[in-house]
């Protein structure tokens, strides 16, 4: 625990959005998007610019972060929906044991759906979740009975009001603006909530509020002034690597609105970048809104911001879009922190480069508010690392996502990546200083030959032990049965990770 470096136990706000890509930030050198509040945010505080989502879908990522644990350990190592959260520790129930008012606005994603997880009160929007608009699932577990927003909406612009009415689907690519005024949009009423919670909070105790935004998942409907600004604009290219070839998976899937593939259509893949570009920007100045909340209720100083996403978007990168893939734009993840002024009298660091996961905001969050760690987690605490004070940090980090012949593995560290697939046993190794876009698979290049063996021995030690049998300690093992939930904890030579 690091509570010597905060004068008092702050209020936290954790921002967390959907699908939205580690580049997508003005101080990330994004040369589209526009982010004006989170790049205050980050100018402020600390930005990390090697943040990543180990399994890359939004039900694992969201285990990570509550749990603090590794996916070997929280058991997700796929997207699997109906599967109960039965964790014994997780971050909203040590907060409210410690002695915060917690509150969660949006996204939550769990099972049973209405699960608190240690929140004290939540309201919800998961978005469009076609688990829980199944007919035939339980009533108490049918989206329009535990969404809170829906069931908002449908009083704001009419009965049969529901968030497809643009006609787009919640993994497509296609775009529309949004069909209703913008202030019943998704992201304007989670910061509206969210406001309404720090106007009517208990203010006898510090607060913890997560405020969880759906977009820029699709559907990708940004309001019609957000759309219009990107679609005037000559966007940049996605990246293509000169190993990506999915000429076959396009013939069989390439026109389908939601393939992984994304769509050759130049007219639509420009559009759904301007889509997903509008969707971040309207999402920043909404947070625009919280900030201005926190100032206007006097605690924006005595308050701690992080903001991050659960996951990345592929948008067309190498021929593929939507995530779960290995590539950065997939699991590469926006994540920041500001401290506010009055909690520490060091200057804070403005960029730090350590390996980091969703399951260091765990740890972190509890060394801030001074609540002892009495359970295992695998994160590390980031607070010293926001002042240059001595911290943990890990070497490398090993990520994976199961699902079909797209079932992949990877070790990536702050200079390079090694991917395997295991249903096919394609590897793919790329040299990040140098190639930030993944376009130079070096695969056969003899200089890296050794680097190469190396991360492949830390993968073979990874998945050791695994009961999917990917390794024999020797050698990684190709076609073994992906699943996407592990049955027991797997506890790999976890050395630096």
């Amino acid at each position: 625990m690091t509570d010597f470096l905060l004068k008092k136990r702050p209020n936290i706000v954790l921002i967390m959005c959907d699908q939205m890509r580690g580049d997508c930030l003005g101080i990330a050198g994004h040369p589209d998007v526009k982010t004006p509040y989170l790049d205050s945010l980050a100018a402020e505080g600390t930005y990390f610019p090697n943040a990543y989502s180990a399994c890359p879908s939004c039900i694992p990522a969201r285990a990570a972060l509550f749990t603090g644990l590794s996916q070997e350990h929280h058991h997700r190592v796929g997207y699997q929906d109906g599967i109960t959260w039965d964790y014994p520790h997780m971050l909203p129930a040590a907060l409210s044991d410690g002695g915060y008012h917690t509150e969660m606005v949006g996204k939550m994603h769990v099972h049973p759906p209405l699960y608190r997880c240690g929140f004290q009160n939540m309201t919800l929007h998961d978005g469009y979740i076609g688990y829980y608009r199944n007919p035939n699932a339980p009533a108490k577990e049918h989206q329009l009975f535990h969404d809170s927003y829906l069931h908002w909406l449908k009083c704001r612009c009419g009965y049969d009001a529901d968030v497809n009415d643009a006609g787009l689907e919640c993994n497509s690519f296609l775009v529309k603006p949004w069909p209703y005024d913008e202030m019943s949009h998704p992201t304007n009423w989670t910061v509206s909530k969210s406001i309404r919670f720090l106007e009517q909070r208990d203010r006898s105790q510090p607060f913890f509020l997560m405020t969880s935004f759906v977009r820029p998942h699709p559907p990708l409907d940004a309001p019609k002034d957000y759309l219009d600004f990107y679609m005037q604009m000559d966007l940049h290219e996605p990246a293509m690597g000169d190993w990506a070839h999915f000429e076959k998976e396009r013939v069989q899937a390439g026109r389908m609105y939601d393939s992984p593939y994304g769509t050759d259509d130049p007219t639509l893949r420009r559009t759904a970048m301007a889509g997903y570009y509008a969707c971040i920007t309207h999402m920043d100045h909404q947070i625009g809104r919280l900030i201005q909340a926190l100032y206007r209720e006097r605690i924006l100083e005595d308050t701690i911001i992080l903001f991050t996403s659960d996951h990345g978007e592929l948008l067309f990168d190498h021929g593929l879009f939507r995530k779960v893939q290995p590539f950065q734009g997939s699991i590469r993840i926006p994540f920041l922190i500001r401290v506010g002024k009055n909690l520490i009298d060091y200057p804070q660091t403005a960029i730090c480069d350590d390996l980091v996961e969703l399951r260091d905001i765990l740890p972190t969050i509890l060394s801030a508010t001074r609540i002892p760690l009495t359970f295992p987690t695998d994160g590390f605490d980031l607070i010293p690392a926001l002042y240059g004070k001595p911290h943990q940090q890990r070497d490398f980090l090993h990520g994976e996502h199961s699902g079909g012949n797209l079932s992949n593995q990877y070790i990536v560290t702050k200079e390079d990546k090694y991917i395997w697939y295991s249903q096919t046993g394609k590897e793919l190794y790329f040299d990040l200083k140098s190639d930030k876009i993944e376009v130079n698979n070096r695969m056969e290049d003899p200089s890296v030959s050794q680097r190469i063996k190396y991360l492949r021995n830390l993968l073979i030690t990874q998945l050791t032990g695994r009961e999917e049998g990917y390794s024999d300690g020797q050698n990684l093992v190709i076609g073994c049965k992906p699943v996407t939930m592990l049955s027991s904890s797997h506890s790999p030579d976890r050395g630096n990770v």
